[in-house]
């Protein structure tokens, strides 16, 4: 029996890249897979995905999905993807917060529009579809959040900073939305624990490269052997969405460090293995 047999799952950012990837597992094990995010159309953005691209992969390997097209950055829209969930499938029983934007530009330099759109989508809408998901799961006494963090969340620490570039990449906002994100992860988890519902957070150990981890030059390219495959990071979203919540709920980890502690995996390395992760994942 697959891990998500009759169960159905929303994955926002899943046009491309993590999302995509945790879309098609999702659904090779059973599930039937709401995919969300702006780009429906191949051609329609700049990067290569699209949800149309995405639901036909999954379609030709025997799965379900269904695309919506949603902005999440609107509180107005996020309520149109969950309802349209339920409407395609029925009560959402998996979410997946993995959509993210950012800039990578100085706090000097960021223009407010830009910031408060990214906060938008980075920490409001997970919160707005979580709260609209838990309509869901909480009369049923069941259902898993999980959200995508990063190891952005991991600050610079205390100074003095030997290399000026260190400050100037201009991680510092998407950092601080990803250490609100753990934060918000472990107080929702023990709000609805009574309910029997798990909320878990997850960052790869290594980047994953992706169009966008490429576009901001964190890899150098799809290739670069000091990258994480995205399949690992999809393959610990399944394991924290299917767990027993008495034993995950709550947890901030990383890819391969759950992976390697559940079996899944032999070889770990990265953030969470070779390095401590944020102050939320010791906890």
């Amino acid at each position: 029996m697959a891990r998500l047999d009759g169960k159905i799952a929303v994955v926002t950012g899943a046009s491309r890249g993590i999302g995509a990837e945790i879309a098609r597992l999702f659904a090779a094990e059973g599930a039937r897979v709401v995919c969300a995010g702006r780009t429906l159309k191949e051609g329609d953005h700049q990067f290569e995905g699209s949800l149309e691209k995405t639901v036909a992969e999954i379609t030709a390997a025997g799965g379900q999905a269904h695309a919506v097209a949603a902005n999440i950055s609107e509180p107005d829209e996020c309520e149109r993807l969950m309802q349209a969930a339920r409407d395609v499938y029925g009560p959402v029983d998996v979410l997946v917060n993995n959509a993210a934007l950012t800039y990578y530009v100085p706090i000097k330099d960021y223009a407010v529009n830009r910031w408060i759109r990214s906060w938008a989508v980075n920490v409001h809408a997970p919160f707005i579809l979580s709260k609209l998901a838990l309509d869901d799961m909480i009369p049923r006494k069941r259902g898993a959040i999980v959200n995508i963090s990063s190891g952005s969340a991991i600050g610079p620490g205390r100074g003095p900073y030997p290399d000026p570039a260190v400050g100037a990449r201009g991680g510092t906002c998407y950092g601080a939305e990803k250490a609100a994100l753990e934060r918000f992860t472990q107080g929702l988890a023990s709000e609805v624990y009574p309910y029997g519902i798990s909320v878990t957070a997850v960052s790869p150990s290594q980047v994953v490269p992706t169009p966008g981890t490429v576009h901001h030059k964190l890899v150098k390219g799809m290739d670069d052997p000091r990258g994480e495959p995205p399949s690992l990071l999809a393959q610990a979203t399944l394991l924290l969405a299917t767990e027993p919540y008495e034993k995950i709920s709550g947890r901030v980890t990383y890819s391969q460090q759950i992976l390697k502690e559940y079996g899944w995996i032999t070889d770990a390395r990265g953030r969470g293995v070779d390095t401590p992760g944020s102050g939320y994942s010791q906890v």
